[in-house]
């Protein structure tokens, strides 16, 4: 008689479950990349709140200093006036008063406005007259650049 092998059981299908495993593994994947994306969000937020504040307290200083600036300027032209009348005559005096008047109007205005305001102010200037914006923007870097190679040809000599 001949011995046969014993005959094997068919294997239990595990596919089902590999389908079940799988099919949970996105959803988890999913969820946790939600959850990161959600924390990157955050942190970014806080992140530009941070920024946001310590640009205002800069442009808050800088505002300070102009109107200080200015304060110092308007005070200067006013009493150089009186030599000006001496010197020049009474007519030019007298524009050099306005001056001062017009620039000690500026630096109040300044003071009595917020950062916020000044840049809305800005853009809305911009937007009205852009060639006078590009150009005042122009001038500005002119001027910066002179300066800036003035002082380094001091340094250098």
């Amino acid at each position: 008689m001949a011995t046969t092998a014993p005959k094997k059981k068919p294997a239990a299908k595990k596919a089902p479950a590999k389908k079940m495993a799988s099919a949970a593994a996105p959803k988890k994947v999913a969820s946790v990349k939600a959850a990161s994306e959600d924390s990157l969000k955050d942190q970014a937020k806080a992140l530009v709140g941070q920024a946001s504040t310590r640009a205002k307290g800069a442009a808050n200083q800088g505002k300070d200093k102009a109107t200080s600036f200015l304060d110092e300027l308007s005070k200067m032209v006013a009493d150089v006036a009186g030599q000006i009348d001496d010197k020049v005559g009474a007519n030019y005096g007298d524009m050099a008063r306005k001056a001062a008047s017009s620039v000690s109007g500026l630096a109040t205005n300044l003071k009595a406005k917020d950062v916020d305001d000044l840049i809305d102010d800005a853009r809305t200037f911009v937007r009205e007259k852009p060639a006078v914006a590009i150009g005042a923007a122009a001038a500005v870097g002119f001027i910066l650049t002179r300066l800036i190679k003035a002082g380094s040809d001091d340094n250098n000599a």
